[in-house]
């Protein structure tokens, strides 16, 4: 469990941070950009969850306690080093992905396809959703980012992968069914 008596530190005032690891390195970095978005994302969770009910508030808390192990996985480089650490870290597995992708399924089935892109908007909920996808989808970047630079865990990308396709289908569902999505019309302003 984690103990927090103090809130600042002042070990971060020269610019730099600490790892998982112990490792301190530049706020900057492409690795701690990476959990940070991670966690802008659980934020936009938390404004969706002020609008949602039922089974899309509970998977809504189930992702934001995902989202958290997710920081943790990406804050703790060096996998290959995980049994030398005094504590076993975090990784995201394959059951979390496949429960967003039986989450999806289940959700889609209520769904009439798609014959238009869809604009983010609809219900408060819905539109609170596609802002969860959009941030999403810049930490699957910016993670995809530091796969090409460090040892990234797979199940971390496929996971935001699969959860920003989540949050489209949920949007969609929030706005009933898919009934009150807002088309896009293209040259509507032309």
């Amino acid at each position: 469990m984690v103990v927090l008596s103090k809130i600042y530190t002042k070990t971060g005032d020269a610019g730099e941070t600490a790892l998982g690891n112990g490792a301190r390195v530049a706020k900057h970095s492409t690795r701690v950009n990476a959990y940070g978005t991670v966690d802008e994302t659980n934020a936009t969770v938390g404004l969706a969850r002020q609008h949602s009910t039922g089974e899309i508030e509970a998977a809504l808390a189930r992702i934001s306690n995902d989202l958290f192990d997710l920081g943790a996985d990406l804050c703790t480089p060096d996998m290959h080093m995980d049994a030398s650490l005094p504590y076993t870290p975090l990784r995201m597995v394959s059951e979390q992905v496949a429960r967003l992708e039986r989450e999806i399924d289940a959700m889609n089935e209520k769904l009439t396809p798609l014959r238009s892109f869809i604009l983010p908007g609809g219900s408060p909920l819905a539109a609170n959703l596609h802002l969860c996808r959009t941030v999403c989808r810049r930490a699957e970047r910016l993670v995809v980012e530091l796969a090409t630079m460090e040892e990234v865990n797979a199940e971390a990308v496929k996971y935001l992968n699969r959860l920003s396709d989540w949050f489209f289908v949920a949007g969609r569902i929030a706005n009933n069914d898919g009934k009150d999505d807002v088309l896009w019309v293209p040259g509507l302003t032309r």
